[in-house]
């Protein structure tokens, strides 16, 4: 039987004055401490994400009605049952998902479709990652990036809430209709709102569309509103790699979870995207792929572990 861990979420390690060597900036405001690293004079801020206890997963009542066909009730079924989950150290988390500007820093090659130095890299596979962690990491000691488990993203993700999205509850109207989402993330229903690029999805066959529009894609990182602990993206814009794979839910309490993570498993992606419904872009929703694959709606967000 486990045990209820000890967990302090009032420290964190700037909390002495003395950032790491490799910090460009750091401080604290209203949604929490932060630090910065540069690289080739592009700056990534990472918020301190503390530890603590969630619910992990959705309550039944919150899919119910979801699927549209039968197939999709097991995606569904894989958020279920909610269970409590205790994240015992603190992390860093990049507060946006890594830019087109970060990737050409590190990589000196961008893969994306929708090209824009701000806006998030995409068409990365999970290997792919990989690579760019090692460089980076290389080209900054100490640094340590990693991919956060899929554990930690939704904990960063749900910043203390416990409803469908981090502002609240979802209310969908349409398969691409989703008022809640607007303001927080782009999905389905908003992404070719102003959409300013020249290649774009076309998208005006696309149903219940909440501000109909010819084409879209992925926007600019950081233009909607963050949760409460300074992430922005969290949901919409481009699917994030996890860390592990997916594991199976029950309703037994969890320490620091960690899903499959041998050679060639499939890793967990989370947050939806500017391309899906607006039932996919919730804390919850989890979904998965093989590491290999490259999509224009998948990119990645570092993390930075406590040892």
């Amino acid at each position: 039987m486990q045990t209820t861990p000890v967990i302090d979420t009032a420290w964190h390690p700037l909390a002495s004055g003395n950032p790491p060597a490799w910090a460009s900036e750091w401080g604290q405001d209203r949604r929490g401490v932060f630090v910065a690293f540069t690289m080739e004079k592009v700056t990534q801020r990472l918020r301190w994400i503390p530890p603590g206890r969630f619910m992990m997963g959705s309550p039944e009542k919150e899919t119910r009605g979801l699927a549209k066909e039968s197939y999709e009730e097991e995606w569904f079924k894989r958020e279920h049952p909610r269970h409590t989950v205790y994240i015992t150290k603190g992390f860093w988390l990049a507060d946006t998902p890594c830019t087109q500007a970060l990737w050409e820093a590190v990589m000196h090659s961008n893969p994306s479709r929708f090209k824009s130095p701000r806006r998030p890299v995409e068409q990365v596979s999970w290997d792919d990652v990989q690579t760019f962690l090692q460089r980076i990491n290389a080209e900054i000691p100490g640094l340590d990036l990693v991919l956060p488990t899929e554990a930690q993203w939704e904990h960063a993700c749900r910043a203390r809430t416990d409803t469908a999205l981090y502002t609240g509850g979802i209310e969908i109207l349409g398969q691409n209709n989703a008022p809640a989402l607007d303001p927080i993330a782009w999905y389905g229903g908003n992404s070719g709102v102003g959409f300013d690029l020249p290649e774009g999805e076309k998208s005006s066959s696309w149903p219940e569309m909440q501000y109909p529009n010819p084409k879209s894609g992925t926007r600019e990182v950081g233009k909607k509103l963050p949760n409460p602990w300074g992430l922005h993206d969290m949901l919409g814009n481009v699917w994030e790699w996890c860390a592990d794979g997916m594991r199976a839910y029950t309703e037994d309490t969890q320490i620091d979870p960690v899903g499959p993570q041998g050679t060639g498993a499939a890793r967990v992606v989370r947050g939806g995207s500017w391309f899906n419904y607006a039932r996919s872009c919730r804390s919850a929703y989890r979904y998965y792929s093989v590491p290999v694959y490259r999509y224009y709606y998948t990119g990645f967000r570092c993390a930075r572990v406590q040892s």
